[in-house]
């Protein structure tokens, strides 16, 4: 993110999203949309059982939104700042170029990001490059993010995620990827980690393994127990005080590497650096450390056309389906279900360490934001 972008674009909606917050005013168009495109994944992780939803018949994947419907959508929302795809394994669908470009089309986003679970490595590498010369054909220069996740290093990695070989087919991804890198320069890789009771006590391992990579984002994000991930209530999350004493060296290792990084890199990790610390204390406090503004800058869509305000409240506080109304986004964004579950939000029904959420949450906390800035300014 530019600080150009931040002062004329995020800043002023910023104001608009903590009035309507307060109910001053109706909120205005969310700055994040996160899209899970699909619920299919080959992964079968410890931390995750989106992979059991079709087996178990619980949804049905001939329903998942097309391209003319996922059009109408995006339509009816007009322009957005950050663009994440989500899933499910988001690679799967073979369609996805076609996704990202029609979000070129209608939401305009300043900056697009995917994970992906590594395991079809061609699909990956393929697709990738395909919405990077989208991109390039319209003349933009729109940063592209791919996070591959990476849970443990060999045989854990293999463990947690639940499929033989994984770990050689990430390897494959990361240097497929690597190479996309060199032939565009608005594409970065990314490495991201669910730190669980199953890799808690290998986290520096895996931070090691990473660093001899050569990427130069890595991150991490507390295990949740989400509606979306459909694992409420399995033991998957460490206490926040093992995650606060995790975080407490893995900070420090970010700001010695923070200074010989490109700036949109440090940036990134100024703000990471107030998430690490914000995120455990949500976990020991089960409390919002600071105001959350889920269904109000973010927002969440489901391969059905549900919204919601974010995914870890996901089934059980949808706002409303979006194919009900005619795919129209305002007449949901607006509706009285919608309003009903931002109060419960604002109430502190919920508090959680969700980091795509907690990422819009500090930049709507003048505390936390400055807090970023010297970060930035002091490495």
């Amino acid at each position: 993110m530019k600080i150009t972008d931040y002062l004329t674009y995020i800043f002023p909606r910023t104001i608009c999203f903590r009035l309507a917050r307060q109910g001053v005013t109706k909120p205005v168009l969310p700055i994040t949309l996160t899209f899970s495109v699909t619920n299919h994944c080959q992964s079968k992780c410890k931390t995750c059982n989106i992979w059991k939803i079709y087996p178990r018949k619980q949804q049905d994947p001939a329903g998942e939104l097309n391209l003319d419907e996922i059009e109408a959508i995006f339509r009816s929302m007009g322009p957005i700042y950050f663009f994440n795809l989500s899933g499910g394994e988001p690679f799967l669908r073979r369609d996805l170029p076609d996704i990202v470009e029609l979000a070129l089309d209608y939401l305009k986003p300043r900056i697009i990001h995917s994970p992906t679970n590594a395991i079809a490595t061609n699909r990956v590498i393929d697709g990738t490059r395909k919405i990077l010369e989208n991109i390039r054909r319209r003349g933009l220069t729109t940063p592209l993010t791919v996070k591959p996740s990476i849970d443990g290093v060999g045989a854990l990695h293999d463990e947690i995620r639940g499929v033989p070989g994984n770990w050689e087919k990430l390897l494959a991804t990361i240097e497929g990827l690597k190479e996309l890198e060199k032939e565009f320069p608005n594409f970065h890789l990314e490495l991201g980690t669910v730190v669980s009771n199953f890799n808690k006590h290998r986290l520096g391992e895996i931070e090691d393994f990473v660093h001899s990579l050569g990427v130069q984002s890595y991150r991490n994000e507390i295990a949740e127990q989400r509606e979306e991930f459909v694992n409420i209530g399995d033991p998957i999350t460490p206490t926040g005080e093992e995650y606060a004493e995790l975080m407490k060296g893995f900070a420090g290792k970010i700001r010695q590497s923070m200074g010989a990084k490109r700036p949109l890199a440090r940036m990134t990790e100024s703000l990471r650096l107030v998430y690490y610390e914000l995120a455990a204390r949500i976990v020991k406090e089960n409390r919002q450390v600071i105001p959350c503004y889920a269904g109000i800058s973010n927002v969440h869509l489901t391969p059905y056309g549900d919204l919601w305000p974010c995914c870890v409240l996901g089934y059980a506080r949808p706002l409303g389906n979006l194919r009900s109304v005619d795919y129209n986004f305002p007449a949901v964004w607006h509706s009285a279900s919608a309003a009903a579950v931002r109060d419960f939000i604002r109430n502190n029904g919920c508090a959680c360490p969700l980091a795509n959420q907690a990422y819009s949450n500090i930049m709507c906390h003048l505390p936390s934001l400055c807090k970023a800035g010297m970060n930035m300014l002091s490495c």
